[in-house]
């Protein structure tokens, strides 16, 4: 959800002249309008988008496109961690089997803390740039 998460937010802050809605969206995104409110509900509970409801209901940045990172929208969306130690039953018998998920855990887990500060350091503002050069 974290890449549909900052289409959408990219959406809302490219500056289109009309009520963004989640149909707008969803047309840009490819999915439903359904699944693109579900992600909205999320970003929303963050502080991130600001909504409002009934038939004509068009959402809209709660805040500026530069003082939102992409680490704000990837928490957002509670997005998996870049990447994931299996899940496989250790196999007692083999000594890599009983200990590569705990040392898997410190090198990933430096991994993840460097993608997070990457994406900290990346504002919303910085994506729309790149999408209005194109």
């Amino acid at each position: 959800q974290f890449s549909i998460a900052v289409h959408i937010m990219a959406g809302l802050a490219y500056g289109c002249d009309q009520d963004v809605t989640s149909s707008h969206l969803a047309s840009s995104v490819n999915t439903s309008p359904s699944f693109v409110r579900r992600v909205l509900a999320k970003l929303s509970k963050a502080g991130l988008v600001e909504t409002a409801t009934g038939k004509a209901g068009a959402c809209w940045l709660a805040k500026d496109a530069e003082k939102i990172s992409l680490l704000d929208i990837y928490k957002a969306v509670d997005a998996p961690e870049a990447i994931a130690i299996h899940s496989y039953k250790e196999q007692k018998g083999c000594p890599v089997s009983c200990q590569i998920k705990t040392a898997l855990e410190h090198a990933l887990g430096k991994t993840q803390k460097a993608m997070e500060t990457s994406l900290r350091e990346i504002s919303l503002a910085e994506i729309v740039s790149e999408v209005r050069k194109a």
